[in-house]
This record gives C-alpha cells, sequence and structure tokens, in this order.
C-alpha cells in the first residue's frame, strides 16, 4: 500500500478515544482476566518527528508572509503593492481563527462521510497537549503541531487566489470570498482527497501534498474570479507592468525556501519520505527554471526574470503532488515539461482569451497543478523511478483515477466558487469604483502608501 499524505485517520489518544474504546476494553478484560491488571503504554510523540513538524509548520507560515505578498506584490503596479500585501496578510489570519473554529473539523473531525469531516473536533474540542496524530510508521505527534501544519495550507491556499484578481477587487470581499471559498470548497476537497473516509482517498487517488486540493483548487477559483470580477480599467492599454521583479524575485524565492515544510512535511514524519519529498522539491523546481528560460529564449530571443520566476514556482506546483511519490529523475522530467506548458498557457491562451488573471494563478497553479496530479499517476511507477503503486494497480488505472479525481476537484471548485463570487458580489460588491482603482488601491482601500517619493 502506497503510504502518502493522511493514509491513515488522525487517531488521537487520551481521554477522548479511551471513553470511545471502553466495550472494547471491557470485553478483552472479561475474555483474558490474567492480563486484566497489564496497562498498555500510551503512544509517546517521537521527538524529532516533532521538532521536524515545527519546522515545516513555520516554513509553510513563511510562504504566506511574506513570501506569497512579496511575489504578488512586486507584480502589481506600485499603487497596489499594499492592497495585496494586506490582502495575503488579513485573508490568511482569518484562515486561521476559521480553521481552529470549525475548518480542522470539517476536513479532519473524523466522519464517515466521503464529503465532509463532521462537527466533533469544531472548537478543537477533545484535543489536549496529550492528544496524538498517527504517521505513516508507529510513531506519532501531538494533534496540535499537526493541527497547525494544516492549518498553514488552509491559510496559504484561499490568498493563493488573490493574485487572479488583484488591483480591482475590494479589500472586504476578497476576504469574505476566502473563508466562504474554503468553507465550501477547500475543506470538502481536503476531506475527500487527504482523510481515510474521503471519496477520491477512497478511489486510491495520489496527492502527496496538495496538487489537486490546493493548486487546481485555488488556480481554478483564480480563473472564474479573474472573469467574474472583471478586467483591470485600461486593461490592454494601459501600462500594466510588474512594478519591481526585484520583490517578485524575493518573494519566490522565500515560497521555494518554504515549499520543502509544504512538501516534506506533507510525510508526517522525518524518514526517507520526506528525503525523498526534498530532493524532489530542489530538482523539479531547477529543472522548470531552465525549461521556462530555455522556451523564452527560442520564442521571444531573450530569457526574463519574470520567466525564470515563473518557471520557479510552475515547478514547484507541478513537483507537489508527486514529491514524496515519483523518484528524482522523474521529477526532473516533470520541471522540464511543465513550463512549456504553464507558458503556453500564460502567453498564448490567456491572450487568445483575453481573461486578466493578473498573477497568472491560473496558468501556473491551475495548469502545473493538473499536470502534476496526472504526472503523479505515471511517475509513480517503480519502473520509473518512483515508490510503486498499490497491489494490484496499474499504471494505466491509477492514471484514470488521477483524471477522476481532476475531473472532480474541477467540478466542484468550479460550481462552488462561480456561487460564491455571485454571493459575495450580492452582500458587498466585488469590485471597488473605477476612480478608487485608477488612484490606486493603497490609498483607496487602506489609506497608505507603499512608496514615498
Amino acid at each position: 500500500m502506497i503510504n502518502f499524505k493522511f493514509s491513515t485517520a488522525l487517531r488521537p489518544m487520551g481521554a477522548a478515544v479511551t471513553a470511545l474504546l471502553a466495550p472494547a476494553i471491557a470485553f478483552a478484560q472479561e475474555a483474558a482476566p490474567a492480563a486484566a491488571g497489564a496497562v498498555a503504554a500510551a503512544p509517546v510523540p517521537d521527538k524529532g518527528d516533532t521538532a521536524f513538524m515545527f519546522l515545516c509548520t513555520l516554513l509553510v507560515l513563511f510562504m504566506l508572509v511574506p513570501g506569497l505578498g512579496l511575489f504578488y506584490g512586486g507584480l502589481v503596479r506600485a499603487k497596489n503593492m499594499l492592497s495585496v500585501l494586506m490582502q495575503c496578510t488579513v485573508a490568511g489570519a482569518a484562515m486561521m481563527l476559521v480553521w481552529v473554529v470549525y475548518g480542522y473539523s470539517f476536513a479532519f473531525g473524523g466522519s464517515t462521510s466521503a464529503f465532509f469531516g463532521g462537527t466533533a473536533k469544531m472548537f478543537l474540542a477533545g484535543v489536549t497537549p496529550e492528544s496524538t496524530a498517527a504517521t505513516f510508521s508507529d510513531a506519532v505527534i501531538p494533534e496540535y503541531i499537526f493541527i497547525l501544519f494544516q492549518m498553514t495550507f488552509a491559510a496559504l491556499t484561499p490568498a493563493l487566489i488573490v493574485g487572479a484578481f488583484a488591483e480591482r477587487i475590494k479589500f472586504s470581499a476578497a476576504i469574505l470570498f476566502c473563508v466562504l471559498w474554503a468553507t465550501f470548497v477547500y475543506f470538502p476537497i481536503a476531506h475527500m482527497v487527504w482523510d481515510a473516509n474521503g471519496l477520491l482517498f477512497g478511489w486510491g487517488a495520489l496527492d502527496f501534498a496538495g496538487g489537486t486540493v490546493v493548486h487546481i483548487n485555488a488556480g481554478l477559483a483564480g480563473l472564474i474570479g479573474a472573469i467574474m470580477v472583471g478586467k483591470r480599467t485600461g486593461f490592454g492599454k494601459d501600462m500594466m507592468a510588474p512594478h519591481s521583479m526585484t520583490l517578485t524575485l524575493v518573494g519566490a524565492a522565500m515560497l521555494w525556501i518554504g515549499w520543502f515544510g509544504f512538501n516534506a512535511g506533507s510525510n508526517l514524519e522525518a524518514s526517507g519520505g520526506a528525503m525523498l519529498a526534498t530532493v524532489n522539491t530542489f530538482i523539479a523546481t531547477a529543472a522548470a527554471i531552465l525549461s521556462w528560460s530555455l522556451v523564452e529564449t527560442f520564442t521571444r530571443g531573450k530569457a526574463s526574470m519574470l520567466g525564470a520566476a515563473s518557471g520557479m514556482i510552475a515547478g514547484l506546483v507541478a513537483i507537489t503532488p508527486a514529491a514524496g511519490i515519483a523518484g528524482p529523475m522523474g521529477a526532473i522530467v516533470m520541471g522540464l515539461l511543465v513550463s512549456p506548458l504553464c507558458y503556453f498557457f500564460v502567453s498564448v491562451v490567456k491572450n487568445k482569451f483575453g481573461y486578466d488573471d493578473t498573477a497568472d494563478v491560473f496558468g501556473v497553479h491551475g495548469i502545473g497543478g493538473l499536470f502534476g496530479a496526472l504526472a503523479t499517476g505515471i511517475f509513480a511507477s517503480s519502473s520509473l523511478g518512483g515508490i510503486g503503486y498499490a497491489e494490484g494497480v496499474t499504471m494505466g488505472g491509477q492514471f484514470m483515477t488521477q483524471v477522476y479525481a481532476v475531473l472532480v476537484t474541477i467540478a466542484w471548485c468550479g460550481i462552488g466558487s462561480a456561487i460564491l463570487y455571485k454571493l459575495v458580489d450580492v452582500i458587498v460588491g466585488l469590485r471597488v469604483p473605477v476612480e478608487a482603482e485608477r488612484e490606486g488601491l493603497d490609498l483607496s482601500s487602506h489609506g497608505e502608501a507603499a512608496y514615498h517619493s
């Protein structure tokens, strides 16, 4: 059986589980009175794994603030720099509270539903410093660190969407949409893919760290948002070049560093699986940077810094679902292939259809995530250096499972996102007035400026 993220259900130890197992314990004591006095020792969290997960959690937080904020901020015009930073920061903070109030329960609350984790863990009910979560071996880690690690995923994913409609959305609309979207789209998809009772998990879909849950989800929501919010005023006429490629590269580099926590931490323990994810996160990204630069050289005559940064993110996105599953050579091939595909969508498809995806969230995250999710089904093969399939599963069978998982994610996210954008538009309105957009969202929405002459 292939072990990957959350392949075992979260198993809290302590008073709650003791109560749950009381009938079985009583039966065992009656059946074996000689052993009645024996008490099994409670699992003790592995300190090395706990420290490893603590570090990975902080690295994922680093991806959000300041990494994602600076990456997106450099891509917008100077007058909108702070608005992007604020949207990423406040959306992330809101999601942290939502996660501990009900998000963790909705995703991993122990329900046997294929779509919903239940309400048993709302307000972190039953979680104590002594309760633990199972890893993929016989070790356990504190449930709190599992909750926090997943919290950073839940905070980062909605913030990814912000880049698609940057420079023209109301601040209140962005935050409200992120909260609603996480509630009705992200939490159910996370449960379906990563919880042992989830629909896609039951099908055997492979997603080590979030190709479907994070990147296809956010990328598609970004595309729908870019269309429904509408184009920026002056799009196609005014100069809308990124105001600071320096900051964009700084942000991209921070994302790459943080991504090691994102991918390696999804192994839940400091073992060989985490190291495989680390190797793949290095080399798939490097291959994608070189690939994007080569494509630009052949098509434009020059390799750009924006292209290198885009290739960096594309490589990270593509390897995410396969990080602990594909072999290193497979990771290189995935990195080499993803950049031309994303470049085509960013430079050709977007221009062809005319949608205004400010930071190419769909072109990089959506398409890169889709490619990565499908390619995982191929490069998991042991014949290609991967860790192999579950018993009786063939490459063709696994690939089709990946296709079904992608289609379910697209349908759930696409329908849900469109409804939620419309709902937010009715409640607070999606767009700022044209005058506020021309002035810049930094001043019109937040009363401050990123730069002063």
